[in-house]
């Protein structure tokens, strides 16, 4: 009787201890789940939020310069299409009312780029298409204002070596040019059609009239009007 005694206890002793199952409460899972849609979509807003930031930074360098001040427009309608400037009255007054005073007097109207230099400058505003000079006012002083810079796009009062002799000649910036500040006096921007001046800026040119870097084709200033 001892012996089987013995042998029913080695039995029960023998049978593997079952391992307990862990119960994961659906709760719990439930607001794991959650979280992972929540991390997974913020990470997909970053991603879009940047790429739409990095498309405006393309789209700005590819646009004209902006403007919401109440400074006059000038609208410059050539035969190669139509250039707005902004007119910095408030910085430069003089180099603008000079500009604004030769446009309301019909001055500019029919005259040509005389002077074309691919990523420098376009210049006109002194010559009619027969190469003969037009006649001016008298010259302005030179106005420098250390926030109108020559920067791409930028319209300035063209000179000869003295600098107070600005009349009625501009040029158009192909392109930033900062070795012309505080030498010649930038008073507007570019506000559209920045294309049009890179098209005048690419036209081929030779030596007309006694000049070189004459359009061979003449690009032609129809006309300058101001919106104040």
């Amino acid at each position: 009787m001892a012996s089987k005694k013995k042998t029913a206890q080695t039995r029960k002793r023998s049978r593997p201890i079952e391992p307990k199952k862990t119960k994961i409460d659906s709760n719990i899972l439930i607001v794991i789940v959650l979280a992972a849609i929540v991390i997974i979509a913020i990470g997909l807003f970053l991603t879009l939020g940047n790429s739409d930031d990095d498309n405006q930074d393309n789209n700005n360098e590819n646009n004209d310069n902006q403007t919401t001040s109440s400074n006059p427009i000038a609208i410059i309608d050539t035969s190669m299409g139509t250039i707005k400037v902004e007119l910095f009255k408030d910085k430069v007054p003089n180099s603008v009312d000079n500009f604004i005073s030769y446009a309301n007097d019909g001055y500019y109207d029919g005259l040509v780029f005389h002077r074309v230099i691919d990523d420098f400058m376009i210049q006109g505003g002194g010559f009619n298409q027969d190469g003969s000079k037009k006649d001016t006012d008298d010259p302005i002083n030179l106005e420098i204002h250390d926030d109108v810079r020559h920067v791409d796009g930028a319209i300035a009062m063209a000179r000869t070596s003295d600098p107070n002799s600005a009349t009625g000649q501009f040029y158009i910036c192909d392109g930033a040019q900062p070795s012309l500040d505080d030498s010649y006096a930038a008073f507007g921007v570019t506000i559209e059609g920045i294309d049009i001046v890179r098209d005048i800026a690419l036209v081929g040119t030779t030596t007309k009239n006694g000049m070189q870097n004459w359009p061979v084709e003449d690009v032609i200033i129809n006309s300058i009007s101001i919106e104040e």
